[in-house]
């Protein structure tokens, strides 16, 4: 893994910033962790006076508890967490929740269930909830495929055979069980994973600069955290 900062200067560290609200004044959107009783900019104007266009907002964190999503695509680092520890670089690891919310995911040591551990993830809905005998079937198809020798350890590869393949080939099965187009690595990622991932890019690097500074400042309208 690389980018991480060392040891000691993670001990320093303030703790980040991970409940972000949003509110307008002085003609500029203002991001914080907490609702100021007046305009950080002008020092004028507390809360109780802005209109409703200037009135905070709670801003959606983009991370969910994977054992808590049944059914989804779920992405986490591979060592850590998103905030406070991902740097954006580092390796990212992939699986597929059952259910119940268990993860069932791949790596070189073979195929593994876990009930802990995904607490913080980037998660995509895999099935509609008015489905329910793809719901009522789907722990089955998942253990079918997560037994099949292909998963073995020796056969894993981090370039060829890895997570992502692992979850991709359960995701494939199940369109082609129903008749419906499969998905390539790239066609998936493009359309349902990098989406999230932008956004959750975008919440982390705000959470970062209200850490640093209590309030982040932009253009109004500009949307440029949210878009």
């Amino acid at each position: 893994m690389t980018g991480y900062r060392d040891h000691e200067e993670q001990k320093t560290m303030v703790p980040l910033a991970t409940s972000l609200v949003k509110f307008t004044h002085c003609e500029k959107d203002i991001y914080s962790s907490f609702v100021p009783q007046k305009c950080p900019i002008c020092g004028g104007n507390p809360v109780s006076s802005w209109d409703v266009e200037q009135a905070p907002i709670t801003i959606p964190c983009p991370f969910s508890n994977a054992h808590s999503e049944k059914c989804c695509f779920v992405l986490k680092p591979t060592q850590g967490r998103f905030i406070g520890e991902y740097d954006g670089f580092s390796d990212l690891h992939v699986g597929i929740t059952s259910s119940k919310g268990i993860v069932h995911h791949y790596n070189e040591s073979g195929i593994h269930k876990d009930s802990t551990g995904w607490e913080q993830c980037v998660s995509v809905p895999l099935v509609p909830p008015d489905q329910y005998a793809l719901i009522h079937q789907w722990d089955s198809y998942l253990e079918e495929i997560s037994s099949a020798g292909k998963w073995l350890s020796y056969r894993y590869d981090e370039q060829n055979h890895n997570c992502y393949t692992f979850a991709l080939t359960f995701i494939n099965s199940l369109l082609h069980l129903q008749g419906m187009k499969t998905f390539s690595k790239d066609e998936f990622t493009e359309k349902f994973v990098l989406p999230r991932t932008r956004r959750a890019s975008k919440y982390i690097t705000l959470c970062h600069q209200v850490t640093k500074n209590a309030f982040y400042i932009t253009d109004q309208f500009r949307n440029s955290i949210l878009g």
